[in-house]
């Protein structure tokens, strides 16, 4: 396993193109159980390799210089993990905790199932951003696509751009803040009030994704609650 500790800046570094998918998380988990070494580690060559810096449990920062395929940070929990460049589907999927941020642009269904944290991306996310969010904080710095935040239950998103067709379909008590355009809105998804408590939320979460926007040019949109329980009036809803 090709392994190079940094000492003086204590950094450890992997590299993808002498070192295995495997041990590099083996690595990882090792250091989360309490093995001896840095808490900061910069993987370089990920050549979108599948499923990166997966199922992390401790206060660690890790790197990837460069662009990263399938379900990157999966299941994260307590660990910082920054992305510098592009991820493919399912970046942050079933985040628990800790901090996940893309630099670049991310495929579908980023933040998936997400129950905590805060997942920022830079640039835009493509469909289904924030499937089934359970508690999970996203940003997004540009546009996200159609059916996002599908089936929400709870946790904010934030989106500094446009948002593709049907957000929000079947939301629960998640939040939704949106600058841009939004397509259309989808099954019991309504437009709200942006009241002061509102305003704060939108701030906070933008300050901690390092996003400069103005809390007030956001809308926020959120469940109608007609949808959790049957009703026949609206079983052309469901």
């Amino acid at each position: 396993m090709a392994v190079r500790a940094l000492e003086a800046e204590e950094v450890e570094l992997l590299d993808l193109e002498t070192t295995s998918l495997r041990a590099l998380n083996q690595r990882l988990h090792d250091v989360s159980r309490g093995a001896p070494g840095p808490r900061h580690f910069r993987i370089v060559n990920p050549s979108g390799a599948h499923a990166v810096a997966c199922g992390l449990d401790a206060e660690i920062e890790v790197e990837i210089d460069g662009h990263v395929g399938y379900y990157c940070a999966g299941m994260n929990k307590l660990a910082t993990v920054r992305v510098h460049g592009n991820a493919s589907t399912g970046i942050a999927e079933n985040m628990m905790s800790g901090r996940v941020v893309v630099d670049g642009n991310v495929s579908q269904s980023a933040g998936a199932t997400g129950r905590g944290g805060l997942l920022v991306v830079r640039g835009n996310a493509s469909s289904r951003c924030g499937i089934s969010m359970k508690g999970i904080d996203i940003v997004v710095g540009g546009s996200v696509g159609h059916m996002s935040a599908f089936m929400a239950q709870t946790g904010c998103l934030v989106v500094c751009g446009d948002a593709g067709e049907a957000l929000g379909d079947s939301i629960y008590e998640a939040r939704l803040y949106v600058r841009g355009s939004v397509a259309s809105l989808g099954a019991d998804c309504v437009e709200k009030e942006l009241r002061d408590e509102h305003l704060a939320q939108v701030r906070t979460l933008l300050e901690a994704a390092e996003i400069d926007a103005d809390p007030s040019d956001f809308r926020r949109y959120g469940s109608a609650r007609q949808l959790y329980n049957f009703r026949v009036d609206n079983a052309a809803a469901y």
